[in-house]
């Protein structure tokens, strides 16, 4: 497409020489910006694609895939027998009985609000999110009278495994909507897990469930949690598993769970993504100018090419491959560190937070202990394109006018 001396005089215009300083300067410019801008949106997308990600991964691995909850509000006493219907559906992977409530956690001087979850030892040691980073006091220790707690509540309570923690629970319902009165019981510290969610590791305390149901007053369970083998097909099972279930329950899918959340993130990454491509945006019409102005300084230049005997066709691939060199070489570059961004960035938010002494990414804010990141290729793909086509059609119009430039015109006013 491009023969060897359209390829040698393009190179030539895009170094430095004397008097075309600035012109090289506005180039420099337009390269720098493409490269910042391909860099920060792979490393944007790839942010907001490991939050999506990682928030999914560890809800479902801390939550069901459908919850299973009886309506009115009270607690479901056959779950026993719902639960073996469940199991049988096709495509059911677990079914795990679960107790809810609300308590206020103490120890020493320190209390805490908390969301008592009550469920038996066996499955919830099963949840991988669990069993990933867990402290167990002792094999089989986690029965009777004892709690397991994430790692955030237990520094904020200052416990460690064996340690005294009372739980304060309303007590049991009465007549009417009289209360028996608060419940207050100390149970034993037999775990300590690091689920990676602030909102798990530092608010819930899970009991096993006889515990559980004693605590709150309860002859059954708030909810049955049902795991599913494909969550992205959800819908499929929907049926089957609302006939298993029974009448006077309604279902709750991870997606109803998740749909506000979805939508914000869907939302957000588009219009930061619209919003950052301005920056490469802005780097191509500066390669309309540099090149707008590299053409000027060029006329008597071009005018003795074509003399020579150089086509019209001939001056605009020159100029073109000009501007094409720019786009390419800063796409290229922006991909290279947009992609080494996505993949330190964790380690660099540390490096930083040392330096300064002050928090970058707060957990407490953004539900998760670390910053992570998953670089999708699609993405990368329609980034690096979109910065190709606007540098490339930003080097279209100059190159024309280079091309249209009459050769006498423009040795008549050297």
């Amino acid at each position: 497409m491009f023969n060897a001396f359209e390829r040698a005089v393009a190179f030539r215009y895009l170094r430095a020489r004397r008097g075309q300083g600035f012109v090289s300067l506005i180039a420099g410019f337009s390269l720098l910006g493409i490269i910042i801008g391909v860099a920060t949106l792979i490393t944007v997308t790839a942010v907001m694609n490991g939050f999506q990600t990682e928030l999914l991964a560890r809800f479902l691995g801390f939550n069901a895939h459908v919850s299973v909850v009886p309506l009115g509000g009270r607690d479901m006493a056959d779950y026993q027998e719902r639960a073996g219907r469940l199991r049988g559906v096709d495509g059911v992977t677990r079914v795990v009985p679960v107790v809810e409530g609300q308590a206020l956690a103490s120890a020493g001087k320190a209390s805490a609000g908390v969301q008592i979850r009550g469920e038996s030892p066996e499955d919830f040691l099963a949840r991988p999110l669990v069993a990933q980073d867990l402290q167990l006091q002792a094999p089989g220790a986690f029965t009777g009278d004892t709690v397991a707690i994430g790692r955030g509540l237990a520094e904020k309570l200052g416990l460690g495994l064996g340690g005294k923690l009372t739980l304060l629970a309303p007590g049991a319902p009465g007549q009417g909507e009289q209360s028996a009165g608060p419940v207050a019981r100390a149970f034993t510290v037999a775990a300590i897990f690091d689920a990676g969610l602030y909102q798990f590791d530092s608010g819930v305390a899970v009991l096993p469930l006889p515990a559980a149901q004693s605590l709150l007053g309860l002859q059954g369970v708030t909810r049955l949690d049902v795991n599913v083998r494909d969550p992205e097909r959800i819908g499929d099972i929907a049926r089957p598993l609302q006939e298993a279930a029974g009448s006077g329950v309604r279902f709750f899918d991870w997606k109803q769970a998740l749909s506000g959340y979805l939508d914000i993130v869907a939302g957000q990454r588009n219009v930061i993504f619209v919003i950052l491509s301005l920056i490469v945006l802005v780097a191509a019409f500066n390669i309309i100018s540099s090149l707008i102005m590299l053409v000027k300084e060029k006329g008597a230049d071009i005018a003795i090419l074509r003399t020579m005997g150089a086509s019209r066709g001939s001056i605009l691939r020159i100029f073109f491959l000009a501007g094409a060199t720019i786009g390419v070489i800063g796409t290229v570059a922006g991909l290279g560190l947009g992609i080494a961004l996505a993949d330190s960035l964790e380690a660099l938010r540390q490096w930083l937070q040392q330096l300064t002494g002050t928090p970058i990414f707060d957990p407490r804010q953004y539900s998760l202990t670390r910053i992570p990141t998953e670089i999708d290729a699609g993405e990368v793909v329609l980034v690096c394109g979109m910065a190709l086509a606007l540098s490339l059609l930003a080097s279209i119009y100059p190159a024309w006018r280079a091309a249209r430039l009459d050769p006498v015109e423009a040795l008549r006013y050297e």
